[in-house]
């Protein structure tokens, strides 16, 4: 009997364990407050988002959107905005949104609530400080929440941005990236791209290739906010 009882101890404990680990990971799903990781419309349009920097990378990419006649996401992280002040002012400027991606992009699972604040409310205030006025969501490091953070968020009523379309994750290849996205993009689609550290210029090649594919098959790009204002 009690082997039973320790083997359904154990049974419970690894349970419990997976159950976090799905929950911390998930994109569609939180305890707490609202998640958007894609917005349901009948209407041809999908949200390019770029996550870290800002960096000089920003240089190129500005005016490659504005080619396109496209508005993106920026997901921002607090100490790089701080040192780089004049390119969030040119994101700004040229009409993209601005989103909270912590302060230091450490993982915030198992975090106090001061410091989940703090994180916050630094980047939210510099992100103030260069000239963004409309509503800042937030986008977890790396993805992951789990209770602390999704209540924090819920409390002061900011919106978890996640997205559904991630070409970083599964591929390298800048024409597998371009092919991803054609072959799994629905109407209301969030995109993940990492932009910001790319000294190759092959992330720059895949949003150029998603711009001009999506384009041509009707799509409009526009922020996160018009997505979901909808």
């Amino acid at each position: 009997m009690k082997k039973k009882w320790i083997a359904l101890a154990v049974f419970m404990i690894i349970l419990g364990l997976y159950g976090s680990y799905k929950l911390m990971n998930s994109r569609e799903f939180q305890l707490f407050g609202g998640l958007t990781n894609r917005v349901e419309t009948d209407q041809k349009v999908v949200a390019l988002t770029f996550d870290d920097g800002p960096s000089e990378n920003a240089e190129d990419l500005l005016p490659l959107l504005d080619q396109y006649h496209a508005k993106a996401t920026f997901y921002v992280i607090g100490q790089e905005l701080k040192k780089n002040e004049e390119i969030g002012k040119k994101i700004v400027e040229a009409g993209h949104d601005l989103g909270n991606h912590s302060y230091s992009h450490k993982p915030m699972v198992f975090k106090k609530y001061d410091y989940m604040k703090k994180e916050i409310e630094r980047t939210n205030q510099l992100i103030l400080e260069v000239g963004y006025e409309r509503e800042i969501d937030f986008r977890p490091p790396y993805g992951k929440k789990l209770v602390g953070l999704p209540y924090y968020l819920n409390q002061n009523d900011i919106e978890t941005i996640t997205w559904d379309l991630e070409p970083d994750t599964y591929y390298t290849n800048t024409q597998d990236k371009v092919n991803y996205v054609n072959e799994h993009v629905k109407s209301g689609s969030i995109i993940l791209l990492h932009p910001m550290y790319d000294d190759s210029g092959e992330e720059l090649k895949t949003i150029e290739g998603i711009l001009k594919s999506l384009t041509n098959k009707g799509y409009q790009f526009i922020t996160v906010n018009e997505l979901q204002n909808m």
